[in-house]
């Protein structure tokens, strides 16, 4: 058939060129899909299909291969509904409202893991079983995209009448599973024991990942009620692990959890034509205001969690992370942000076939950054820092210990001067320069063995540090409140040797400072803590914040 453009003349014939299909097929296995969204997407569909229950099973037989299915009690499809959704790009345009957006997610988040794709589905309870298959070594050999027409699997029509009680009800089958343990099937063990060990263990864990992502991914779908935009809720069951929902929020912490902003933005289209997206920020509880540890493991209060979630039509498809408007900071791990909007909006935030990925345009993202986020953040900075401070004060008990053991048995040879307290924060001190009497205070230790040094929660003009005399011995109080201590002690608490020797270091300071003082410097000495305290605050500033709270990851 000869085609003309509009208002060009002499251009020649128009010509079909088709897709080499071996090597496009192959192609688009690299779409980019990690396990999770691959597998997210073919739940996606049973979603779509209206589905109460839906099975996943991830498993591995004797000879170490892995197949996946993915079975519902949706609405079914016919033969010829099948052959539809097999094709690429036959999203149905009748609901835009749809997970499944393109036509493609069926087949190339498939194939992205496995070389055999098996679909088996029923329109209805007294019809026939349907059953397409794309075979990825079919194609390549005949060069061309043919779709299988096979009977009916007795292994898939099981699991169909399992999950559909004899009803409608569709199975998604991965087989020649090639991907998702790649690295495995490449290890160079000799005995093959050691090969299958850690292919289950990769498998195993694989498993556990997605039924996390899914927790999340479908929070606002899991369980028997509705979602708030009209969706049907279900039940998920992974390896027979039922999935419950993960709500990021900690709504459930009503006393504890705080939503510190909440709004809804009128987005206009060229047409007059407008639709809404809403956000909301909640600041979440810190680790110790929860009681039960299964709840505060649950909550996941970890720096890689804070950021913006992304739902569209209830179901989250990006996030958590901030979009790129800052990076991730330990203060703002009690920050999360919740972006919801329906699909009238896909074509303003650019949503991927994927279903993992949102662009808003710079406009949005000026609006969140210097409007909407301005006080979320100040509140959970104000939040993490309280906690912080609260963390401050317990962490250095004991965490001194041993600097006081270390210094206490060198006092006797390391001190140059001899210091008589008055008891009334004065003391005479004799060195090298004579007798003077200067201000020093004196106390006693606050725990056993608490000689030379005492950590404080506060010192007078915000110094890090002062000499003092603590049950007679020569000692430092270090300031916990001081930023030095928040930036550069605090993350290496635990590290016993460094601890000692910024611990000595200011000792050793202190007992300089008795050493040389006389009468005419003794003003000084005050002066310089202040001014090494001072100059100290601002060095640090830069310094990114003690990620404490990651320590107790789980990953």
């Amino acid at each position: 058939m000869e085609r003309r453009a509009a208002g060009v003349e002499n251009c020649g014939t128009a010509q079909v060129l088709r897709p080499d299909a071996g090597r496009l097929s192959e192609a688009l296995r690299d779409s980019g899909y990690s396990f999770n969204t691959a597998l997210a997407d073919i739940v996606d569909n049973s979603i779509d299909a209206a589905a109460s229950r839906i099975e996943v099973h991830i498993q591995m037989d004797l000879d170490n291969k892995v197949e996946v299915f993915v079975v519902d009690n949706g609405c079914g499809m016919s033969g010829d509904e099948l052959i539809n959704a097999m094709r690429y790009g036959s999203a149905s345009k009748k609901d835009a409202a749809r997970l499944g957006r393109f036509g493609l997610g069926l087949k190339t988040a498939s194939t992205a893991f496995c070389r055999r794709l098996c679909v088996s589905s029923r329109r209805s309870g007294d019809g026939p079983i349907s059953r397409a298959v794309w075979d990825l070594d079919h194609i390549a050999e005949v060069n061309d995209w043919e779709l299988l027409l096979p009977g009916e699997d007795a292994e898939e029509s099981r699991y169909l009448e399992r999950v559909s009680h004899g009803g409608s009800g569709t199975v998604v089958r991965w087989q020649s599973v090639d991907r998702l343990l790649k690295a495995e099937s490449l290890l160079n063990r000799p005995e093959k024991t050691g090969k299958a060990a850690a292919r289950k263990k990769s498998l195993d864990k694989a498993v556990n990942d997605f039924i996390f992502h899914a927790s999340m991914v479908y929070q606002r779908f899991l369980g028997p009620e509705p979602t708030a935009a009209g969706g049907k809720g279900f039940a998920l069951e992974v390896n027979g692990t039922p999935v419950a929902p993960w709500d990021p929020f900690c709504k459930s912490r009503t006393k504890d959890t705080e939503m510190v902003a909440e709004e809804i933005v009128q987005v206009e289209f060229p047409d007059g034509q407008k639709a809404p997206f809403t956000v909301r920020a909640y600041v979440i509880p810190r680790r110790e205001d929860f009681d039960d540890d299964m709840e505060r493991e649950s909550a996941r209060i970890k720096s890689k969690m804070q950021g913006i979630y992304v739902f569209r039509e209830d179901r989250m498809i990006a996030g958590p992370d901030w979009m790129g408007i800052w990076a991730a900071e330990p203060h703002l791990t009690l920050l999360r942000v919740e972006f919801s909007f329906d699909h009238r909006l896909d074509d303003v935030f650019d949503i991927d076939f994927k279903k993992s990925r949102i662009l808003p345009t710079d406009p949005i993202l000026d609006y969140l950054r210097d409007h909407f986020l301005v006080t979320p953040r100040i509140a959970a900075e104000e939040r993490y820092r309280k906690g912080r401070r609260s963390e401050i004060v317990n962490s250095p008990a004991g965490k001194h210990d041993p600097s006081n053991v270390f210094i206490g048995g060198k006092e006797g040879e390391v001190s140059v001067a001899k210091v008589k307290p008055l008891g009334n924060g004065t003391a005479v001190v004799t060195n090298k320069e004579g007798t003077v009497v200067i201000s020093l205070p004196s106390g006693y230790a606050t725990r056993p063995g608490e000689f030379s040094v005492q950590p404080v929660d506060g010192l007078n003009d915000g110094l890090l540090w002062e000499p003092c005399i603590i049950s007679g011995h020569h000692a430092v109080r270090i300031n916990t409140g001081h930023e030095y201590y928040e930036k550069v002690y605090l993350p290496n608490i635990n590290e016993e040797v460094t601890i000692q020797g910024l611990d000595s270091l200011l000792w050793a300071l202190c007992e300089a400072e008795l050493g040389t003082v006389n009468e005419s410097t003794k003003s000084y000495f005050g002066e310089l803590r202040y001014e090494v305290s001072k100059i100290l605050r601002r060095l640090v500033t830069e310094l990114p914040e003690p990620d404490l709270g990651d320590t107790h990851d789980d990953d």
